[in-house]
């Protein structure tokens, strides 16, 4: 790989200067990504209206339910390269890169096929409403008809992190997002397409940012080398990508399940706080990405450190990237939360909707380096090959208590405020249990490996 671009030094130097160098572009990265959907929210409730912007708002967690079943299998193939690179392995870097990007191809295309046909029900499953049901569909059906282009580019862009290469992703969003703002304008107040309009935006995006990647990897002349003629499912690469990705997956898979079933009891508020509430979450997605970034970081740097037989480092990882997820986390929430009013007034000119909305930031933004914690304790544990009990400690410890809190207690007292206070509850019982899951599996792999 170029070393102009190897700016990140996963194995040596400063460790916190190195987790800055490798988190602020991945962090700037993740949340010009996510513009790319704000703008779409943005466009709707400014030039189309409300119930366009409920119809867009409505899809937010089921499309997180179906993209981020192969998101997360990407985290299989950053640690996989990241651990082949700190054993010195150059072949089997080779065969992850193309076994991954084929995976990311191939289930794109599974995953268009299946929103196409599927989309009617699964939104009758989500109880979107007849007001803006047939919106819905429409912005659901061609948003994944990108599918294919952003999962190569989350594939490709997993491979350059495992490298410690942040800093191309962003380059190549920054590029993709100023085309997608630009087709957002143009599909919604020239041609008048509505929510159609800004789902083709993003998906046409995609495929800009999908070229790039694959452009870029292209190019390579070392490691990270891409020859479409080398695609090919190389089976102790996949085994090794799904050994990590698939557990990370089924995590995403229940996550967005009980997204998926929170936003059913938030359609059952009704229309306004159905808006209030998509706003806020596009704000609170900009305070995730921050905070989730840290977990890629533990992830990739503690994989690395592993495959280099530096396990005893994996302490100091852990250590600097709780400092620093809590204070990011700390300070990115509070901002929220004090601008929340101006940062809701981009979406929708509501009062009643913009009230809603700024309670929701309050209860969700403010303690939301909980959940940055559980992510960095979740990437350790993953870099340390154990995926199954950050799996099973988020299905159990947080989404199961999210089902049981959305069916037996909010129906108690059906408010904005009694479902969203779900958020912050099921964050500090999981971090709890993620703290005693790390102790023991450290503890296990120091021995194994005779550090202890």
């Amino acid at each position: 790989m170029a070393a102009k671009y190897r700016e990140v030094d996963m194995l040596g130097g400063s460790l916190p200067r190195n987790l800055m160098r490798f988190v602020l572009p991945l962090m700037l990265a993740g949340m010009l990504q996510q513009a790319f959907n704000t703008a779409d929210v943005i466009v709707v409730g400014k030039f189309v209206g409300d119930i366009a912007l409920a119809a867009v708002s409505s899809n937010g967690a089921l499309i997180g339910l179906l993209v981020n079943v192969f998101v997360c299998l990407s985290i299989g193939l950053n640690a996989d390269v990241a651990n082949a690179i700190g054993r010195g392995d150059r072949r089997r870097v080779e065969e992850s890169l193309h076994t991954g990007l084929l995976l990311g191809l191939l289930g794109g295309v599974a995953l268009a096929a299946f929103g196409w046909f599927a989309a009617p029900v699964l939104l009758r499953w989500t109880g979107t409403p007849d007001s803006v049901f047939d919106q819905a569909v429409l912005y659901l059906r061609v948003y994944l008809l990108g599918a294919p282009a952003a999962l190569v580019y989350n594939f490709g862009a997993a491979a350059l992190r495992g490298s410690g290469d942040t800093r191309r992703p962003l380059n190549f969003l920054t590029i993709s997002g100023v085309a997608n703002v630009a087709l957002n304008l143009f599909f919604v107040t020239v041609l008048h397409w509505g929510v159609a309009g800004v789902a083709a935006a993003t998906s046409i995006s995609q495929l800009v940012s999908a070229a790039l990647v694959l452009r870029c990897l292209a190019q390579e002349t070392d490691l990270l080398h891409f020859d479409p003629r080398r695609l090919r499912i190389v089976p102790a690469s996949l085994g090794r990508i799904c050994a990590v990705g698939v557990p990370a997956a089924c995590q995403g898979v229940v996550v967005s399940l009980s997204n998926t079933i929170i936003q059913s009891s938030v359609n059952s508020l009704g229309e306004v706080f159905m808006a209030a509430s998509g706003a806020a979450s596009n704000i609170e997605n900009f305070v995730w990405i921050a905070m989730n970034t840290f977990h890629q970081a533990a992830i990739t740097f503690v994989s690395a450190a592993r495959g280099a037989g530096q396990l005893r480092r994996t302490d100091k990882i852990v250590r600097w990237n709780i400092l620093l997820v809590c204070a990011f986390g700390l300070s990115i929430g509070a901002l929220a939360t004090l601008f929340g009013p101006w940062l809701l007034s981009m979406f929708t000119d509501t009062p009643e909707a913009l009230s809603q909305g700024h309670v929701r930031l309050a209860i969700v933004c403010l303690p939301y380096f909980i959940y940055g914690m559980t992510d960095v304790l979740t990437g350790a544990l993953r870099g340390l090959g154990s995926s199954i009990a950050p799996m099973l400690v988020t299905i159990l410890g947080m989404c199961g208590l999210r089902f049981v809190w959305c069916t037996a207690i909010f129906p108690l007292h059906r408010t904005g405020p009694m479902l969203m206070i779900c958020y912050p509850i099921t964050w500090v019982i999981a971090l709890t249990a993620l703290l005693i899951c790390y102790s023991i599996v450290r503890r296990r792999v120091y021995r194994r490996e005779g550090v202890l």
